[in-house]
């Protein structure tokens, strides 16, 4: 892990820089945001957590959260993120400490492209009172009785067909049944795939894989190369996947890519044992297409009703709390708005705080609206009517750029 602690040969000495006690700069160099902000390219990436300057230009192929996520921060201050993708910072910082290169100079200020320090401190302090008020602990009871809500639905729907037979009305009961089940669960394994259930990243990692892949024949490692990338660049060109054309598989290392494969299969295995007995082999196809049809509808409306309508820009280097609101909105509280979005009508809430159980969302809000009014910042929230409304809105906006651009070429 120690080699992206290794100086590139494109580094240049920085004004005022220390030298360490075997000869070299080390960690006792000092830096300028100016000599930082140069080490942005992919064979040359430094960042900044907490004032210290680390090298993580070969370290980052081997980031667990994938190579794409981190580089985005590269040439930039990345404490709020850092601290935002990672339940135990302190833990996480003992690999940091190969990586180490230096500080920022004492003249230099904390934030880089000129963000505004007090805002910046300001959703800082808020971060600390949510940690200590307990926020980011999820409550067991919550997640069980969810994840067995999800296995009655399935278990109900294949009752059904048991019980009264595969009539066109019972079939298509049953298939709505499957496809709220399958949505479900689909909300489910994002809590476990941002590690906010368990106590231990690794217990989150292996529920992640069992509620996706088992429950819904997904692959976990292709989510996490994507989700990852959309929260630490919500909306921004060429570092946000849901706004870029990108390969439809993602394919790592060869031992994830088996063990993603081995878990998805069980869900297909499964479904077919089950439903082969009433439908066939054909028939069963037809049906998990039609719950596929059925959920990809309600999965897009919920998930783009957050963002599609907000702006969608290259990078403007803005502060985390800026970022994140200016590419998010919320949508009305109500028991029925919770379930249906499985929480993500807290878009704002979650974003800033992608670990915190979501059953906290309703409790951190008012603070967060509160430090948006300090700041004059915009804190949306919409009805689900008008957030389905402004979804189509915003394609319609962007066909008529389409087709004038095409009428004037």
């Amino acid at each position: 892990m120690g080699g992206g602690g290794q100086q590139t040969e494109s580094s240049e000495p920085a004004k005022g820089g220390g030298v360490g006690p075997d000869g070299g700069r080390g960690g006792s160099a000092v830096y300028t945001w100016e000599e930082v902000q140069k080490h942005c390219h992919r064979s040359d990436q430094w960042l900044v957590i907490d004032r210290k300057v680390y090298n993580i230009t070969q370290w980052a192929k081997r980031h667990p959260g994938g190579i794409r996520v981190i580089s985005h921060f590269a040439g930039e201050d990345a404490t709020d993120a850092f601290v935002a993708f990672h339940p135990d910072p302190n833990f996480v910082r003992k690999f940091l400490k190969p990586l180490l290169i230096g500080e920022l100079a004492p003249t230099e200020p904390s934030q880089d492209h000129g963000k505004n320090a007090v805002m910046v401190q300001d959703f800082q302090a808020l971060r600390d009172r949510v940690e200590k008020e307990g926020l980011l602990r999820a409550r067991p009871l919550f997640f069980s009785l969810y994840l067995g809500h999800i296995v009655l639905l399935e278990a109900l729907a294949l009752g059904l067909l048991w019980v009264w037979g595969t009539s066109w009305s019972l079939t298509l009961l049953c298939s709505l049944m499957l496809a709220t089940s399958q949505s479900q669960a689909g909300w489910l394994q994002h809590d476990y795939g941002h590690l906010s259930v368990c106590k231990t990243s690794s217990w989150n990692h292996v529920l992640h894989k069992f509620v996706i892949g088992h429950l819904k024949g997904a692959s976990a490692n292709w989510w996490n190369h994507r989700h990852f990338q959309h929260h630490a660049k919500p909306n921004v060109f060429s570092k946000d996947p849901d706004v870029n054309s990108l390969h439809v598989f993602v394919l790592g290392d060869k031992q994830p890519v088996e063990v993603d494969l081995a878990w998805a299969m069980t869900f297909y295995l499964r479904f077919f044992c089950c439903y082969y007995p009433f439908f066939g082999f054909f028939g069963s196809v037809a049906l998990i297409s039609f719950v596929r049809f059925l959920e990809s509808h309600w999965f897009v409306w919920v998930t783009q009703m957050n963002h599609l309508p907000m702006e969608i820009d290259h990078e403007r280097h803005q502060d985390w709390l800026t970022m994140q609101l200016s590419a998010t909105c919320n949508i009305e509280q109500s028991t029925f708005n919770d379930w249906f979005s499985g929480h993500l009508n807290f878009q704002i809430e979650h974003h800033l705080f992608p670990t915190m159980p979501r059953h906290n969302y309703h409790m951190v809000a008012p603070l967060v609206r509160a430090l948006c009014e300090k700041h004059g910042l915009p804190y949306q929230v919409k009805t689900l009517q008008k957030a389905i409304i402004d979804v189509v809105g915003s394609l319609k906006k962007s066909g008529d750029l389409w087709l004038d651009a095409y009428l004037h070429k």
